[in-house]
């Protein structure tokens, strides 16, 4: 969830700023763009370098470096973000927010900013329960801020109680919920066939395809990105998904279809992007086939149409896409199938544009829906496409 988010991370003057060190290394970790905005009382707990060495990103102390002659841009910073987190917050700087009082760099950031916000209080146990704190923290929430609650347990005082700054793995998974929770797709249980399908002629011997299945692992990662469940079924590939969701390997025609079958009753959308074998063969060799004869006859028999048989189950409350390669008369194939099989959505790829098919990082589709309008798309990326297909299911969702 925070992959590629640009996040701002204010850190001030309270004893907890040490963790603020965990937090930086935690939010890297996770993929996220980190700059920190550290307040003159912070800077007197922990270092400009040590946040910047986590970062990786220059620490932003004030408006104007003397020493560099560098003006610290506040619109811009606040522009930039994704997401403020201020971690830990003080008490000074909660009064702050809460009034609109603009003193230093973060809270000029704060009230540039557009994004969400959300503020990690660490204070003393009275401190935390002075009605004017409790004040503050319902003004800042008024505003439409979120409040990161702090835990229970010993304070730098010696007091045991509320007050102490949520640990960095309870903030980064707060987040990461938040964040999940705002997506288009949370909630909804999505499968993604990938791959080839490999259909054994003997123990050594296949029938199979081209498929790497770069553009079905490119969808299921899309997918996640947007909030979903994922389920992949994946055919034999190399290919590994970038983010969190369940895997399920099989091999052939039959064993993709027992797992899609039983997934899609449970499931809201289903993209078929798997390359499954037409035909296996009718009777498989126990033992390797020896090279004796001059010719070799191979009798085959159909596979079970997955996308057909999802297709007549369909509820209407389902979304079922599929995928069309061809070669020639390709619009009209595609649209054969979408109607055929009860699609939402058919994607066509066609061997005749360069850039398409199997193994390339790139693709070139057209996609119809079940009003048969189409839109083409120009040449791109896997990743770019999938987004682009994505998009396509989230306006069928409407």
């Amino acid at each position: 969830m925070l992959k590629n988010k640009n996040i701002i991370l204010g850190v001030c003057g309270s004893i907890a700023a040490y963790k603020s060190a965990f937090l930086v290394r935690l939010l890297v970790k996770a993929g996220a763009n980190v700059k920190v905005i550290l307040t003159p009382d912070g800077a007197n707990f922990i270092t400009p370098l040590t946040l910047a060495t986590l970062s990786k990103n220059p620490v932003y102390t004030q408006y104007f470096e003397e020493e560099t002659g560098v003006w610290s841009n506040h619109v811009e910073l606040g522009l930039w973000a994704d997401l403020i987190i201020i971690a830990p917050i003080s008490a000074n700087t909660l009064a702050k927010l809460a009034t609109g009082i603009c003193d230093n760099l973060l809270t000029a950031v704060y009230l540039s900013a557009k994004c969400p916000v959300y503020a990690a209080p660490a204070m003393d146990l009275d401190m935390w329960k002075h009605e004017t704190t409790q004040t503050n923290i319902n003004k800042i929430i008024a505003y439409g801020n979120t409040i990161i609650p702090p835990g229970n347990g010993e304070l730098a005082s010696g007091l045991h109680g509320e007050g102490r700054m949520a640990e960095p793995e309870e903030i980064v998974s707060f987040l990461e919920n938040v964040l999940q929770k705002s997506m288009p797709l949370f909630g909804k249980k999505v499968i993604v066939t990938a791959g080839p399908t490999y259909e054994a002629i003997d123990p050594v011997r296949f029938i199979g395809n081209h498929s790497s299945g770069k553009m079905g692992f490119a969808l299921a990662d899309e997918l996640v990105q947007l909030g979903a469940d994922v389920t992949l079924i994946a055919g034999p590939t190399a290919q590994q998904a970038t983010q969190n969701l369940n895997r399920i390997d099989v091999v052939s025609a039959q064993d993709m279809y027992e797992a899609c079958i039983g997934l899609f009753s449970k499931a809201d959308i289903c993209v078929m992007c798997a390359a499954v074998a037409d035909y296996r063969p009718k009777v498989v060799a126990n033992q390797k086939i020896k090279k004796q004869q001059s010719s070799f006859l191979l009798e085959l028999e159909k596979t079970t149409d997955i996308l057909a048989t999802l297709g007549a189950q369909k509820a209407q409350n389902q979304l079922l896409v599929g995928f069309a390669l061809e070669t020639n008369d390709e619009e009209n194939y595609a649209k054969g199938k979408l109607q055929r099989k009860n699609l939402d959505l058919v994607i066509l790829n066609s061997l005749n544009d360069k850039g398409a098919g199997f193994k390339s990082d790139t693709n070139k589709i057209t996609i119809f829906n079940k009003a048969f309008e189409r839109t083409v798309f120009e040449t791109k990326s896997k990743k770019a496409v999938a987004k682009d297909i994505c998009n396509a299911i989230l306006k069928e969702m409407k």
